[in-house]
This record gives structure tokens, C-alpha cells and sequence, in this order.
């Protein structure tokens, strides 16, 4: 399949390892230019090291970036601009925010929260925009979670400011349809990251088991039998973030091996 991606500049946030690692080396295979970003300048570089050396694509970069702060995502577009171009292709992720049940969760975790899990895409699509509109073509897939079908226990931040993702990459699909600007929500289930290993050990700790028995059994709830690989996840934002994909938009999809049984 041609992902008609040559030429096109790609941005992955928080992509120094897991989902964005494995989504941002998908799209350099296939020749874009590639922007990486994390807050970590000694993990994002080796990565964007790891995936020139995989692939053979040398237009790959990277910037330290917290893209909960306006100052760092401005300085994140200005050097991707100024190394390749404008943004093309957006992938909005963010590590996910604690665990924690709503009476265990601080005002201040709520605030930080919203910062990173809504107002970073919010202020990424803003400053790419422009861009996408001028050349009347651009893809943007927001990362999220399989609580945007099905809520997760112990994860009200996720819960909540996940479903707020939906909504908002909902209305801006209809308002940037016509300048051919495809926007998408992508929620991964139990795919085999760092991120699902430290929740898989805060509940073997909460039921006093170990972290062997609480994947054995969320295992038997999966359809398929085994917690997805990041490349498999990556494989979906590939195709929703190029050429290829020229229909789909506003959708809401997870790639979840069938766990999740909501309609």
C-alpha cells in the first residue's frame, strides 16, 4: 500500500519510547520526515538514533519538549518548521495521568490533568492548523484510551479527560472537513508499554498477587488471548495519519484485541 507520505512531515509528541516510539518509527519507514518530542533530551535522542539506524531514514529529529507548557510547544513547531517544513501530520500523545479513585485525587491533579491530556492537543492542532489549511490536506490522530468506550477503575483522570478528547476531535472533524484536514481518536487497550506494566503492578500490589498473575488475567478477558505490541498499534495511526486514509474521519477506534465488548 502507498501511504503517499513522502515529503510529508510528521509529528509525534511524548515519543521517546511505547505507542509514540513505535508510531514515529512506523511513519519514518515509509519515508516522512519525522519529528520526535519528549521531556527526557537523553531518551528522545536515542530514539530518534534507534529509528534512523531501523529504518535508514535520516529525516528524523527530535526537541525536548513538555507539552504542557505553551512556551515548549512553540519552540517544538519552530524547529520542526525550520528543520522540515510545516506539520503535515499530527499525533497528539501524552503519557496518561495517575491512578487514583476520585476521593484519592487532588485538585491539583485534576489541573495538571486537563493540562496534559486535553489542553496539549488543543494547543498542538492550533499551531498546525494554519499549515494544514494553506495546503488544504492534513491528518490528525489523537492518541487516547479504551476508556473512551469503557470506563477503567482506578482511573477517573483517564476516564474523564479521555471522553473529553472525543468530543473535542469530533467537532473539530466537522469544522476542518473542508479543507480536507481528517481527524481521528485512536485508543489502544492492554498494549505491552511501560505505562500498562506500572498499572499492572499497582494491581498486583492492590491485590496482593504478583504482576505474572494480573496479566495472566486480564489475558483470559481479551478475545484474542494476549496484550497487543506497540508496532500493532502503530500500524492503525500509520494508516490514519496518511494518504491512504482519504474517508475516515471523527471516528473513535481501539485497537484492544476485542477486550473492550461496548458497542
Amino acid at each position: 500500500m502507498d501511504f503517499g507520505l513522502q515529503g510529508k512531515t510528521v509529528l509525534v509528541t511524548a515519543s521517546s519510547q511505547g505507542l509514540g516510539y513505535a508510531t514515529a518509527k512506523a511513519f519514518a519507514g515509509e519515508g516522512a520526515k519525522v519529528m520526535l518530542s519528549s521531556r527526557s533530551e537523553e531518551r528522545i535522542a536515542q530514539a530518534a538514533r534507534q529509528i534512523q539506524e531501523e529504518t535508514g531514514n535520516q529525516n528524523v529529529s527530535y526537541c525536548v519538549s513538555d507539552v504542557t507548557r505553551p512556551a515548549d510547544i512553540e519552540d517544538l513547531f519552530a524547529r520542526t518548521e525550520s528543520l522540515f517544513g510545516g506539520v503535515d501530520v499530527l499525533i497528539n500523545n501524552t503519557g496518561g495521568p495517575p491512578a487514583g479513585t476520585f476521593d484519592k485525587v487532588s485538585e491539583d491533579q485534576w489541573q495538571a490533568a486537563f493540562e496534559l491530556c486535553l489542553m496539549n492537543i488543543i494547543r498542538c492542532t492550533r499551531r498546525a492548523l494554519p499549515h494544514m489549511r494553506k495546503n488544504q490536506w492534513g491528518r490528525i490522530v489523537n492518541f487516547a484510551s479504551s476508556s473512551i468506550k469503557q470506563p477503567l477503575d482506578n482511573l477517573i483522570l483517564s476516564n474523564t479527560f479521555r471522553a473529553g478528547i472525543v468530543g473535542l476531535s469530533k467537532s473539530m472533524a466537522i469544522e476542518f472537513a473542508p479543507d480536507n484536514i481528517l481527524v481521528n481518536v485512536l485508543g489502544p487497550g492492554r498494549i505491552a508499554t511501560q505505562r500498562v506494566a506500572q498499572l499492572d503492578e499497582i494491581r498486583a500490589n492492590t491485590l496482593g498477587t504478583s504482576v505474572e498473575e494480573v496479566r495472566k488475567q486480564t489475558e483470559q478477558g481479551i478475545p484474542l488471548g494476549r496484550y497487543g505490541a506497540p508496532d500493532e498499534f502503530a500500524s492503525t495511526a500509520l494508516y490514519l495519519g496518511s494518504a491512504a486514509n482519504g474517508y475516515l474521519t471523527g471516528q473513535s477506534i481501539l485497537v484492544d484485541g476485542g477486550l473492550v465488548r461496548a458497542l
